[in-house]
């Protein structure tokens, strides 16, 4: 028996990394998919972004993991693309009972004017969350069967991580701080409609994020943070998968977590357990 069997999962950020590891093992446990990815670049993100292909290659591989799934471009910080996607999934899948607010970005290592990497990093992981969830709750309250709702934080989003003190660095770490607030003030408010919300904390993750040339010359390039044994993970390993994540947000999205909720879950090769 799929542990998701006719469940329907909005997913953020779901064109590739994580967000497309979610969209694969959601669709393996039997749950259909409404994905939204902003396929573009901004600016103050120093690696490239995802792209139309790569949303077109999520979408190829979640139907080959025998699943169904709308896609659709656009900007979580643009209230109308998430209303118009929602509203599409849910026209053709008929409800929604899991989101997966992911959508995320890294701009860390601009130094100089780079003032508007705080504010991208803000609006993209904290107001596009509350903009996510703001949407797509009253959706789960009306239908009155419950939920799981699951957001991205990182490993930063509980302890000081930081690789510098540049805008775009303070803005992620503020951003991923911010959304256990949010999780908390959901998590308290919903938990009478029995829909259970709660962050998940990875470490390192082996996605286009991190695992990227112009990251990796920025730390060969800074022997200070490459030589720093509290960037690295209690378990000997340096980045973990996409899918590491994705199982555990598959737990929580499953009725075996039907009383889960209010939880900061790390999975983070015991970074946090230091």
């Amino acid at each position: 028996m799929q542990r998701l069997s006719g469940k329907v999962a909005f997913i953020s950020g779901v064109a590739r990394g994580q967000g497309r590891s979610h969209a694969i093992r959601l669709a393996e446990e039997g749950a259909s998919v409404i994905g939204l990815d902003i396929c573009d670049q901004i600016p103050t993100v120093f690696y490239p972004m995802a792209t139309r292909e790569d949303l077109a290659e999520t979408e190829r591989l979640v139907k080959e993991a025998g699943g169904q799934i709308l896609t659709a471009v656009g900007d979580v910080r643009n209230r109308e693309d998430i209303r118009r996607t929602l509203t599409d999934g849910i026209e053709r899948f008929g409800r929604l009972d899991t989101v997966i607010a992911n959508a995320g970005i890294m701009p860390v290592i601009g130094a100089g004017e780079q003032t508007q990497a705080w504010h991208d990093a803000v609006d993209v992981m904290l107001t596009g969350v509350w903009n996510v969830l703001d949407l797509t709750v009253p959706q789960l309250i009306e239908q009155n069967e419950g939920g799981s709702i699951v957001i991205t934080s990182s490993a930063a989003g509980l302890t000081s991580i930081g690789l510098n003190t540049f805008a775009g660095q303070a803005g992620y770490s503020a951003a991923k701080h911010g959304v256990v607030g949010l999780m908390r003030l959901f998590s308290k408010q919903l938990a009478k409609n029995f829909i259970r919300v709660n962050t998940i904390h990875p470490t390192g993750v082996n996605t286009p994020m991190v695992a990227n040339l112009e990251y990796g010359e920025f730390v060969n390039s800074h022997p200070e943070v490459a030589n720093d044994e509290s960037y690295k993970n209690p378990m000997p390993v340096e980045l973990i998968e996409a899918v590491d994540i994705s199982n555990a947000i598959v737990f929580l999205a499953s009725d075996e977590a039907r009383y889960i909720t209010g939880v900061t879950l790390p999975v983070d090769a015991g970074y946090n357990n230091r």
